[in-house]
């Protein structure tokens, strides 16, 4: 009995230096780790936040493995980070002159991949180990968006929706945890959405895919650290809307919205960069969603759909979806359906 009072009494110091050590960190910024040289997958490469991501980890002189269902797209990015990899290896001084830098290969290989397809997953990630070598760092970044209300929603989108946003995360990480086990070296990130913390209605295949997203990855970060990896780091990243047209139309009310813009997709990344950098487990942006996301557990339902109808959440995504079906009902009769 003695041993487990001991015990809890430890638990509770550790716990309590958490708190300080996480403290800390909003006082003294981390120092950035190095990614110069290690290979990174990135999955939807093509566009939006993966075309970010990829230009972030270029202007950190990372190898870059650019992973994307549209192959024009996805060289499109690769185009970008060639031309920043160029930037990056010939610096300009203060003076005027050319300084002097560490030797650089400029590398970015590009891959067409329908992450949605389990088989495309493994026999990519395989060309990815036999043409670049062992992946160092994996960005889980691809996702969709059905766009319809549930009854409305074909099957075939939700079983898009629910593979392509969360089993795709199960199928990428097999193919490179294991070496990253064994070399106890590595970083798993999964992009995923505040829609993956508290959901909100209309949308309910995504909000779906994301919990499942943000779950498989708590999951994993507490396998690794119950076999004691301390060598490979886990980033969740948890976004507020991102101003990247994948939601366009959606509005909260619009006397919130000004305090509550959509993000910019650059701040959103560069804020996701330095969690991955400094190897913060979880990164919410705004940081309101923390709260957000504090409240829901605690809260009554009932208290919660209060709130949501005076923020306008409630029904947030209804333009969003109200557009979509429109969008798809003009198609159709362009294409005489």
């Amino acid at each position: 009995m003695m041993i487990i009072i001991a015990e809890f009494f430890v638990v509770i110091l550790k716990v309590l230096w958490a708190f300080v050590t996480a403290g800390a960190k909003w006082v003294v910024r981390p120092k950035e780790k190095s990614v110069a040289g290690q290979v990174c997958v990135i999955t939807g490469a093509g566009s939006g936040l993966g075309r970010l991501f990829a230009k972030e980890f270029a202007r950190r002189r990372a190898i870059l493995v650019l992973w994307d269902i549209n192959s024009q797209s996805n060289e499109e990015t690769a185009e970008m980070v060639r031309q920043i990899y160029h930037e990056v290896d010939t610096p300009t001084s203060k003076d005027g002159g050319v300084e002097e830098v560490p030797p650089f290969q400029p590398q970015v290989y590009t891959y067409a991949c329908d992450v949605g397809k389990r088989e495309s997953v493994y026999s990519t990630a395989e060309k990815v180990r036999r043409e670049v070598g062992e992946v160092d760092i994996l960005i889980n970044n691809a996702g969709v968006v059905s766009g319809h209300h549930l009854l409305e929603c074909p099957d075939e989108l939700i079983e898009r929706t629910m593979v392509v946003n969360c089993h795709a995360h199960f199928w990428t990480t097999k193919a490179f945890l294991p070496k990253m086990l064994e070399l106890n070296h590595g970083h798993i990130v999964t992009v995923a959405s505040s829609l993956g913390l508290f959901s909100t209605a209309g949308v309910e295949d995504y909000c779906a895919s994301k919990f499942g997203a943000i779950g498989f990855h708590e999951s994993l970060s507490h396998e690794l650290k119950a076999s004691e990896k301390d060598g490979i780091n886990m980033t969740l990243v948890c976004p507020y809307l991102v101003d990247t047209g994948m939601f366009k139309g959606c509005r909260i009310r619009k006397e919130i919205e000004p305090f509550l813009p959509p993000l910019k997709p650059e701040f959103c990344v560069k804020q996701a960069m330095r969690a991955i950098l400094t190897d913060q487990p979880m990164i919410c942006t705004p940081r309101i969603v923390y709260m957000v996301n504090f409240m829901k557990s605690i809260l009554p339902f009932e208290a919660i759909v209060c709130m949501y109808r005076f923020l306008g959440a409630d029904k947030c995504m209804y333009p969003f979806l109200a557009q979509r079906k429109e969008a798809m009902n003009n198609n159709e009769a362009k294409n005489g359906i």
